[in-house]
């Protein structure tokens, strides 16, 4: 006998065939709504995944060191209104548009045909973003294996350092009295004639912790610059490829299979927060650090200053992830009518949370670092690549066990990088999906090993000896401004031409009806606030910019002629797409440019039984295939 298929239905109306070879598409599974495309298995599933994708490694070495910066606990207030009045009506919007449509960030442009290059863009910029945060992912696996010795390989100056290396500030001179005179000495002198220094003249030798000379000199091979590329780094290679099969290994059946590992690499690091938050807790000197995170007293003048709502901003629209296709990719996995609102408020607010409790188990650890060091906080303070792969590794060096909570601090990166990299990865494999899903439903696991194994290869670049600055090329250019063009014609596009109100009658179709008041709020933030917030940041954005440095070196001009090529090649397709559109509209050029300001004839919920008479018009290939009764020859041998 061969393979029986059998007419049956789903909850929803659509017709599915039983296959009694018990062959079933990866994708999907018995209780789901949308059988060509799947989804999430569990609420949980989602919630966990788009909390993993929120929350990286920006909450851990941006967050703290901003708020430290600008004004410590009087920051919060920025941060707080920012939330509020940027970021969760950018979310909301995106999650409820992936929803409403179940496609990714390119197809679910069918709402606006004129501005689907948009959606290539987000694409595009998240698999340049790829490309280098796995390399980010790649070092933490380095350290976390460094981790695994008696004594860490950071803690002193070993064979590897140079006369620069010292656990200690070194006197250089100072000014001491001699025969009753007041002189200029060296230290030595000073020290050879049993003379002391008097206070407030000593200047000291520029030195390096050991942790900061093994960063450059050990982990990285670190060259001069972007000149000198040098040879791969063999063992940061080999991390590289371990942190792709890792990410190939979590999305080889798509959501169903991520959204099972997301419950140990969405939760663990928060459980890891929590041990080292207590441990930084009780160590000496921690009450200072914390005071400098939050301020001993916050500084209220602070928010007089542009460049405090300006970082505010920038926080919170890079650590949500909006205007970046991984939120409208996740959420298209969703069934019709999930509460995407309740969603978007408990993934916003548990960000924002997990932000401000990482400063405190970071600031405190950092209080001890400087304590025991006898330094001020504001020396051993620092963010970015400096905090995670020598502030704070060197305070953890300081610790009684210090292996222990080495592996627990970089095995905390690794998990909340790993997170958003699925995310990422799967963005750019739901848009192949939506492009070409009969191939996608026999190709999904070969396709994602063939990206996989892409990106590895194009990341072998950024683990040579120049690879940290090719690193921080990438990101100065494409994880900047990029995003904020695509995020403001993202809003303006669904808000000013599509219509805000169509769009919330899109939304209650999904949440159910609510009251004026309701989205009262809502309106305001889409039609004016969060539009004129995002193009405040990216003029802002636009006028401050420099050319990329690393520490105190300066990248040659063509690496700023490579950056610029990157995001333009991201950004021209705006422009491309919608001549293009326009040149094959028919009519003259105005009846063109209306035609392509108007949803395309497929725009509306991917299901039949869901399209109401809003979109009872939309006839598809899928729902004649559907009704198609299979002859006797088809169900036999």
């Amino acid at each position: 006998m061969g393979m029986l298929s059998l007419p049956g239905f789903l909850s929803c109306g659509k017709k599915k065939a039983f296959n009694l070879t018990n062959e079933k598409d990866a994708r999907s599974s018995d209780s789901d709504e949308n059988l060509d495309r799947g989804n999430w298995s569990s609420k949980g599933d989602y919630l966990l995944s788009m909390v993993g994708y929120a929350v990286g490694l920006g909450n851990v070495w941006r967050f703290p060191y901003l708020t430290y910066q600008n004004g410590g606990g009087a920051f919060l207030i920025p941060y707080t209104l920012m939330l509020a009045l940027a970021g969760l009506p950018l979310f909301f919007m995106e999650c409820s548009l992936g929803q409403f449509a179940s496609l990714g960030p390119v197809s679910v442009w069918r709402i606006l045909p004129l501005f689907q290059g948009v959606g290539i863009t987000m694409v595009l910029i998240s698999a340049f973003v790829t490309v280098y945060y796995n390399v980010i992912i790649a070092y933490a696996i380095y350290y976390l294996f460094a981790s695994f010795q008696k004594v860490l390989p950071w803690s002193d100056c070993f064979s590897w350092a140079d006369e620069l290396c010292s656990k200690t500030r070194i006197v250089s001179d100072c000014n001491t009295t001699f025969h009753g005179d007041i002189i200029r000495a060296n230290y030595t002198f000073v020290t050879g004639n049993n003379l002391t220094c008097i206070n407030g003249t000593i200047n000291y030798k520029p030195v390096q912790f050991p942790s900061e000379q093994y960063w450059n000199k050990v982990t990285l091979q670190r060259s001069s610059g972007l000149d000198e590329t040098g040879r791969v780094v063999w063992y940061l290679a080999l991390c590289l490829l371990l942190s792709w099969m890792i990410v190939g290994a979590a999305l080889f059946k798509g959501i169903k299979s991520s959204g099972k590992v997301v419950y140990f690499t969405a939760l663990f690091p928060y459980v890891i927060l929590l041990i080292l938050l207590v441990r930084g807790a009780t160590l000496e000197g921690a009450l200072d650090g914390i005071q400098y995170y939050i301020g001993r007293q916050s500084n209220i003048t602070k928010l007089m200053e542009a460049e405090v709502w300006k970082d505010a901003a920038t926080q919170i629209f890079y650590s949500l992830s909006v205007g970046w296709g991984g939120l409208v990719a996740l959420s298209s996995y969703n069934k019709f009518h999930n509460n995407c609102y309740s969603d978007a408020i408990v993934v916003c607010v548990t960000n924002c949370v997990t932000s401000v409790i990482a400063g405190f188990a970071i600031f405190s650890i950092l209080g001890h670092m400087a304590f025991v060091s006898d330094r001020p906080v504001s020396e051993v303070v620092d963010s970015g690549f400096d905090l995670a792969f020598v502030a704070y590794p060197e305070a953890l060096s300081k610790l009684p066990v210090s292996p222990l909570w080495s592996f627990l601090f970089f095995f905390m990166l690794l998990l909340l990088g790993l997170d958003s990299q699925f995310a990422i990865l799967e963005t750019l494999i739901t848009t192949i999906q939506d492009i070409r899903p009969r191939v996608m439903k026999k190709l999904r696991l070969p396709l994602t090993i063939g990206l996989c194994a892409v990106f590895f290869l194009l990341g072998l670049i950024c683990v040579t000896q120049a690879g940290i600055y090719w690193v921080n090329l990438i990101d100065h250019f494409c994880a900047g401004w990029g995003i904020l063009i695509s995020a403001v014609l993202e809003v303006a596009g669904i808000v000013y031409i599509y219509g805000v109100n169509r769009f919330i009658k899109d939304t209650e179709m999904m949440i159910g009806k609510k009251s004026r008041l309701f989205w009262l709020w809502w309106r305001m933030c889409w039609l004016f606030i969060t539009p004129v917030l995002l193009m405040a940041v990216l003029v802002w954005s636009l006028i401050t910019f420099s050319n990329p440095t690393y520490g105190s070196i300066l990248y040659p001009a063509w690496g700023s002629i490579v950056g610029w090529c990157m995001i333009i090649f991201c950004v021209i397709w705006i422009p491309i797409v919608a001549i293009v559109k326009i040149v094959k509209a028919e009519g003259n050029l105005v009846e063109r440019i209306i035609s392509c300001c108007r949803p395309a004839a497929n725009w509306g919920p991917y299901l039949e039984c869901h399209r109401g008479e809003r979109y009872s018009h939309i006839v598809d290939a899928r729902k004649k295939k559907e009704h198609e009764i299979p002859t006797v020859s088809a169900i036999m041998y």
